[in-house]
């Protein structure tokens, strides 16, 4: 189990990234940040991609909810 200050670090710095991502267009940022990370702690590395990959698929998961329900409106009743 990792140590909550990681995690609590790790989620913060991935809410950074993506915001930045967002205002910036650079989708794989993260990526790079990640190597950044992996330089000084490949523990730090592992939390932050791990908190950006479930930001990231909860996201992609929001969408295709919102694609389905906005096809299912779109439909004649």
């Amino acid at each position: 189990m990792a140590d909550q200050t990681l995690i609590d670090l790790a989620n913060q710095l991935a809410e950074e990234c993506l915001a930045v991502q967002r205002e910036t267009g650079q989708e794989r940022l993260f990526m790079e940040v990640a190597a950044v990370l992996g330089a000084s702690s490949q523990t730090m590395e592992e939390a932050f991609v791990t908190a950006i990959r479930t930001r990231m698929a909860a996201q992609q998961g929001r969408n295709f909810l919102k694609k389905t329900l906005d096809a299912h409106r779109a439909r004649p009743s």
